[in-house]
């Protein structure tokens, strides 16, 4: 799949603009470096982003799972941040996708100056729609959406998105220290 020719738009928010998600390219690693200096962000999100550095190693690595058609992730951008062009508010993935499995998992998180705004779910949607639309032919049927217990927005984003909650998943340390949420959206007949 060529992941220059991508691009999803989200609804608008109510009185406000639809956001753009793109795939991640080079010239996004500053601002990412910029937003995991966010506390909460680097506790919630798995990627090691340090600083700039960090981030291209990150913003790379998106490159190569589009390159292997395993994950696709997406930046989610305001393109009319204040006239100034894009501006980032927020990251938007499939991943796990395999060629004849019926399910695949989806992840997000939503920068700090972008939060309270409806990204998460807009994004979410989005980005649920493209995926049952694009891999349809691969047999994808189910969305699974995985979070820690204790991320209540996550909680949110989910049933906005109509994904069901299925269920609790025992914590696995280290990766996963927390117990964890499954939420779960089918692919409409």
């Amino acid at each position: 799949m060529d992941m220059t020719a991508v691009r999803l738009t989200t609804a608008a928010a109510p009185g406000g603009r639809a956001l753009l998600l793109r795939p991640w390219t080079s010239s996004d690693a500053a601002g990412l470096a910029e937003l995991y200096r966010d506390p909460a962000l680097r506790r919630r999100a798995a990627a090691d982003v340090a600083d700039e550095a960090g981030a291209a190693r990150w913003v790379n690595e998106q490159r190569l799972g589009w390159q292997r058609g395993k994950r696709f992730a997406f930046a989610v951008v305001d393109t009319g941040a204040g006239g100034s062009g894009e501006r980032l508010v927020g990251h938007a993935v499939l991943k796990n996708v395999t060629p004849g499995a019926p399910s695949a998992e989806v992840g997000y998180w939503t920068a700090a100056h972008a939060r309270g705004r409806g990204v998460a779910p807009r994004a979410l949607r989005a980005l649920t729609d493209w995926a049952f639309a694009a891999f349809a032919d691969r047999g994808l049927e189910r969305l699974e959406l995985l979070h820690q217990a204790d991320n209540t927005a996550s909680c949110r984003v989910a049933e906005k998105s109509r994904y069901a909650f299925t269920g609790t998943l025992p914590a696995a340390p280290p990766a996963f220290p927390l117990d964890g949420h499954l939420h779960v959206r089918e692919r409409a007949a």
